[in-house]
């Protein structure tokens, strides 16, 4: 853009008789050099490509899926469980009820074993995959258990703040954590977890987003709004009404097909979409 310069014939007889020169104005318009190191999140579309039938009863709080099934823990006390579903069908091929006394939280599978976390028992569970039978419980420092996944090399998980920590799958000992951030400060809430292409992918409590956090730095470099997968798919909105749908919680991914799919508590239906997978 061109600058103009406007002197004013009495200032420059001022600035004569004073002996100096007159100083330029300087631009208003001059942008100021963004300093922020935090990149801004990129905008991630989504595509609906297919959708399979869920249980309405399912109140999903982990969600992955392993070898052509869905593993899925739900939440609520009482009726937490875990089960193991056939994706096409939603069949309930095997399941374990948790104690009356917990909230199940989120689940990760990892080689032949299960991992599931409780709301705010400190407690958390592991199981063997093949048959579902309970080998320990352990616990962990956090107020609250959400969302859980893993990178092949340790167990992740969050508690609902702006911190995600890694665990060694077998102590299940804390071995650093990270904490999630965007260029405008500490990112909460994060919830259920999935772990793609080395970068965690979470849902974000009361939102209808998808975050994609580096788990290098904790920066949360993408973001995918799915408010309108309601709409388009029948699911209706958030109510009152403690066995209606409620908020999208739930990701899975299918690494040999390259599929992610999604779900919300309460949703009568699991959809497969495309990211930037």
């Amino acid at each position: 853009m061109r600058q103009y310069r406007i002197y004013i014939l009495p200032l420059l007889l001022l600035a004569a008789a004073c002996g100096s020169d007159p100083k330029p104005t300087e631009s208003t318009n001059t942008p100021k050099e963004d300093t922020n190191p935090i990149p801004a999140p990129k905008h991630i579309s989504y595509q609906l490509v297919n959708q399979y039938p869920h249980s309405p009863y399912a109140y999903t709080e982990g969600l992955q899926f392993v070898d052509g099934y869905l593993y899925e823990g739900t939440g609520q006390f009482g009726t937490s469980i875990l089960t193991k579903n056939e994706l096409e069908t939603g069949k309930v091929l095997q399941q374990h009820k948790l104690e009356n006394k917990y909230f199940g939280e989120g689940i990760t599978v990892m080689g032949d074993k299960i991992y599931q976390l409780t709301y705010q028992a400190k407690t958390g569970f592991v199981y063997d995959k093949k048959t579902f039978k309970l080998l320990k419980t352990f616990s962990f420092d956090s107020k609250e258990g959400w969302g859980m996944t893993n990178d092949s090399t340790h167990i992740i998980y969050g508690d609902g703040t702006d911190q995600l920590y890694f665990l060694d799958p077998e102590t299940l000992q804390k071995v650093k954590t990270i904490k999630v951030v965007d260029r405008y400060g500490p990112v909460s809430f994060i919830n259920e977890l999935e772990y793609i292409k080395g970068y965690i992918y979470a849902n974000q409590w009361q939102t209808e987003l998808i975050l994609k956090i580096d788990p290098a730095t904790g920066y949360v470099v993408g973001r995918a709004d799915l408010k309108t997968l309601r709409q388009r798919t029948g699911i209706p909105a958030v109510s009152n009404n403690e066995r209606a749908p409620e908020v999208l919680n739930g990701i899975a991914y299918d690494s040999k097909e390259n599929r992610i799919f999604v779900t919300g508590k309460n949703w009568p239906k699991l959809f497969e979409i495309k990211l930037d997978n």
